[in-house]
C-alpha cells in the first residue's frame, strides 16, 4: 500500500538511509551519521518540509522543501530542493505522489509557487518535472557563488 506523509523523527532511521542514496547520487561521499544529523535539524528546527512515500511500512522515497520568499510577490515560494526515490521502487508514481504533496503545501501554506532546479543532463527530472505542470523559465540566468 502506499502512502505519503509528512516525515517524523521516528522516520530517521530510514530517511538518512534515503537521504544518503541521494547525496551519494549527486556524488557525495556517504556519511549516514552525517546525513542523519542533518535530516534531524531540519525536523527539529521546522528549517523544511519533508514528505516521505511509503509502501508496507518502508521509506521508499522523500521530498525536502525549503520556504524562500519572492519580495516582488510579497509571498512565500517552496523550493523544491531535494527529491529522490530509491532504485527499486522507481516507475511507481512515488516521484509523481511526492510533488503532489508539495504542490498542495504550496496551496495550503498559501505561498505563489514552487521552483527548483535539476541538471540539463537529468533526463528523468527534465520528463518528470513538465509532466507535473512545471515549466522551463529560460528567461533568466542562473548564478551561484560559492564560499568553497
Amino acid at each position: 500500500m502506499k502512502n505519503t506523509r509528512e516525515a517524523i523523527l521516528s522516520d530517521l532511521p530510514q530517511l538518512a538511509e534515503l537521504f544518503d542514496q541521494y547525496r551519494v547520487f549527486y556524488h557525495k561521499e556517504s556519511d549516514i551519521p552525517a546525513a542523519e544529523n542533518f535530516i534531524r535539524e531540519r525536523i527539529e528546527n521546522k528549517d523544511s518540509e519533508i514528505f516521505v512515500a511509503e509502501e508496507n511500512g518502508q521509506l521508499t522515497g522523500f521530498v525536502q522543501l525549503y520556504p524562500i520568499f519572492s519580495s516582488t510577490r510579497m509571498q512565500r515560494y517552496w523550493l523544491l530542493n531535494d527529491l529522490y526515490v530509491n532504485k527499486s521502487h522507481r516507475g511507481k508514481g512515488y516521484s509523481k505522489e511526492l510533488i503532489e504533496k508539495s504542490k498542495e503545501l504550496c496551496r495550503t501554506s498559501n505561498a505563489c509557487g514552487v521552483l527548483l532546479e535539476t541538471g540539463k543532463s537529468n533526463d528523468i527530472g527534465n520528463q518528470l518535472y513538465p509532466a507535473c505542470g512545471f515549466e522551463l523559465y529560460d528567461s533568466v540566468n542562473f548564478y551561484e557563488w560559492s564560499n568553497s
